[in-house]
């Protein structure tokens, strides 16, 4: 594919500044779609910023004329809008999957989750999987990214580890990625035919070692304090009777995959423990 143009939709996110960042230095056409363009701080001559709301479609129309390749990292993290994860990792994807569509893109690129397919009783992964199953239907050309986390992600360890103490449940593995190096293999998917790729980090860590590392970071002496499985399913129902989705989605999926293993494909440099001595030396400035 002799591809030239690209758009970035959710490029103010964490993923999505990384893959913005790739784009350029890589000598696409990268046109970025966001909400506020006071928020794109990169400034180079193959940028070009385009502002509307992924969950209003008639804001949507000839956004990709001209397009090549769609490279979508829009989702729900911690947003406080009062949108679901159906109104945003669903619709708002399927609504530039129509106008990506409309406008003959080539390839539609959707970062989603590892193993969503077994965690589909999570909101969360139930609008990312419905999402992939549209975007497969749709007949275009499209990749699915699946990482098992971002380093982003693990600033619950953080968290507790300046107070001088991590709690987990269970011991399950994964090899979480920096945003820079999946942003690295994402650009290359453009050129590549894998459907669907499976992607960590170089590192494969247990919980307990990823808690040492959090800990070291703060300096603290490693104490640990593994609880009983049934605190954790408690925790679980009473965060599902008692909160909203957009407030328990991101703990249920944490609560619900730290006891999983969720090791996938390593790939990268960046290394989670040069992350988190990053992070607790800026916290402490």
């Amino acid at each position: 594919m002799n591809t030239k143009n690209v758009l970035v939709a959710g490029a103010t996110g964490y993923v999505g500044k990384f893959i913005t960042q790739e784009l350029i230095e890589s000598g696409y056409n990268t046109k970025t779609l966001v909400r506020n363009k006071e928020k794109i701080k990169i400034k180079a001559p193959n940028i070009e910023i385009v502002e509307a709301q992924v969950t209003k479609p008639e804001t949507l129309t000839d956004i990709c004329k001209g397009v090549d390749v769609v490279i979508s990292s829009v989702g729900i993290t911690r947003q406080k809008d009062g949108l679901t994860y159906m109104d945003v990792d669903y619709q708002a994807n399927a609504n530039l999957i129509d106008e990506a569509k409309r406008c003959g893109v080539k390839k539609f690129i959707y970062i989603s989750v590892l193993n969503g397919d077994k965690l589909r009783h999570l909101k969360i992964c139930d609008a990312k999987e419905k999402l992939g199953d549209y975007l497969k239907s749709s007949g275009m050309d499209y990749c699915i990214i699946r990482p098992n986390g971002f380093f982003s992600d693990m600033g619950d360890f953080l968290k507790m580890a300046k107070g001088g103490k991590v709690y987990l449940f269970g011991d399950g593995k994964l090899n979480p990625i920096h945003g820079r190096d999946l942003a690295k293999e994402i650009v290359k998917a453009i050129g590549q035919q894998e459907k669907e790729i499976n992607i960590g980090g170089p590192d494969l860590l247990s919980q307990n070692e990823i808690a040492e590392l959090a800990l070291k970071a703060y300096g603290k002496t490693a104490k640990i304090v593994h609880l009983p499985d049934w605190i954790r399913k408690l925790a679980l129902w009473s965060i599902r009777t008692f909160t909203s989705s957009k407030t328990y989605g991101p703990i249920e999926f944490f609560m619900t995959t730290m006891v999983m293993d969720m090791e996938a494909p390593q790939f990268g440099r960046e290394k989670l423990e040069d992350f988190f001595n990053q992070e607790a030396k800026n916290k402490e400035k």
